[in-house]
């Protein structure tokens, strides 16, 4: 862990946030959605935050790795990181460390698999990880549009 990631890791630990971004230039900022809300947020409405950011997450999946590498960070943190979010970190040179590493993300509720995880399982690249994401998002949407 990198001296900036330690502070980040302190700043989500007691500000009890989701994610905490250090941009290349700009302030600090720090999220508080669920899942991978923030980061899917940040890739629409903000991603030069995450072009070479350092950031600190509670979580970090397969899923969450996909977006970090899609919006370009160049470090994160992760209390929680997923033995299956390594290979996409690595493949993109992203620095990365943890608190602790598990092999599945599991859901709060019980321990069956996050379902992000599953709908991103088959994908190998970061860029099939943000597109297996966003056809899900844009199918919850229309969903709920159409009850």
């Amino acid at each position: 862990m990198t001296e900036k990631t330690d502070q980040l890791r302190c700043i989500l630990l007691q500000e009890q946030c989701s994610l905490v971004v250090a941009p290349v230039e700009g302030n600090l900022a720090t999220f508080n959605k669920k899942g991978v809300r923030d980061l899917v947020w940040l890739l629409d409405n903000d991603p030069g935050m995450l072009r070479g950011a350092a950031i600190a997450d509670k979580v970090v999946g397969k899923a969450a790795a996909g977006l970090i590498v899609c919006g370009g960070v160049a470090e994160v943190y992760a209390e929680v990181m997923s033995r299956l979010a390594l290979p996409l970190l690595q493949r993109a040179g992203v620095i990365y460390s943890f608190g602790s590493l598990v092999d599945r993300i599991v859901i709060p509720a019980g321990d069956s698999r996050c379902p992000l995880e599953q709908i991103v399982a088959e994908a190998s690249t970061a860029t099939e990880v943000e597109s297996l994401l966003r056809r899900h998002f844009s199918e919850m949407q229309s969903a709920v549009k159409n009850k």
